[in-house]
């Protein structure tokens, strides 16, 4: 599939600010099945930007305005072509044993911060394992979504899995938060996506149509018998299926505060007013990301 988006954002501040220093995480990302064939930023007021990848591989646009200003202004524009991923190995568990998986798991096997305690999530581990690392995976695009309400509005992004559990509703990246816990303690390394998804029917539908950013999680398959690398697959649990080629991946990290797509500070005694949108459209039905 291949989408045109605009990333939009405006703050806007009730007293000048100075030294307002921002960092994007807003590129579309390349992989096996997506490249970014266009992107352009544009800033207002304007700011000379400075590129790097952070430490789990996402691109990061840094920028600085020293001299006082009331309104800031991030428009980003990009071309993106994106394909279905290849099908997921189901290998079985003893896979997830060896000195090759633990390798390529690295961190994403590790708790995170502010995990509920021992004994919190014993039943819906039991209740996620499925017969095999990807079975568990299936699983838990169906478990998540059963047990728990999707409802804006009863958490924010400083929300811990303790207190989702509590509210028994939230959003895409509470579903994730608690979707990567329950699969470490699996014993299935995993980080967190963020991203845009194509949510109109397939059917027909739109062909553009304004969308929020949204988060699933890559879980770390192990290949079959030994035999080929371990696999990061897709799982998007607020939408019950497999990540695919409807997924736009911006990055990933360990969670939601390793990949914000705006970031930044500033000096000034001032409060800010934020708008945001994100502006998806399809042009090429035909279009393939391995063409």
């Amino acid at each position: 599939m291949h989408f045109s988006i605009r990333y939009f954002t405006e703050y806007v501040y009730d007293a000048p600010v100075a030294d307002n220093l921002n960092a994007l995480r807003v590129r579309p990302a390349t992989t096996s099945s997506q490249r970014c064939d266009e992107f352009t930023v544009r800033i207002d007021p304007e700011a000379r930007l400075s590129r790097h990848s952070d430490y789990f591989g996402t691109e990061v646009l840094e920028f600085g305005i020293a001299r006082p200003h009331s309104r800031l202004t991030i428009e980003v524009r990009a071309r993106v072509v994106t394909a279905e991923p290849p099908e997921p190995p189901a290998a079985a568990w003893d896979e997830v044993e060896t000195e090759a998986y633990a390798e390529a798991a690295g961190e994403y096997l590790l708790p995170g911060p502010e995990e509920p305690e021992n004994g919190v999530l014993d039943d819906l581990v039991a209740a996620v394992r499925g017969e095999s690392p990807l079975a568990t995976v299936n699983g838990l695009c169906e478990l998540i979504p059963e047990r728990f309400e999707y409802r804006a509005g009863v958490t924010y992004v400083g929300t811990t899995v303790e207190e989702f559990l509590e509210a028994g509703a939230g959003v895409c990246q509470d579903y994730v938060h608690l979707g990567l816990v329950l699969l470490r303690r699996s014993g299935i390394a995993a980080r967190y996506v963020s991203g845009y998804l194509w949510a109109t029917s397939e059917d027909g539908g739109q062909d553009s149509l304004e969308v929020e950013t949204h988060a699933w999680l890559e879980a770390l398959l192990p290949g079959h018998d030994g035999r080929g690398e371990p696999m990061w697959v897709g799982a998007d649990p607020t939408n019950r299926r497999l990540a695919g080629e409807t997924h736009v991946k911006i990055g990933h990290g360990r969670h939601y505060a390793d990949v914000p797509p705006v970031k930044g500070v500033f000096q000034g005694a001032a409060t800010s007013k934020l708008d945001a949108s994100v502006q998806m459209t399809r042009l090429d039905p035909q279009a393939g990301a391995r063409a």
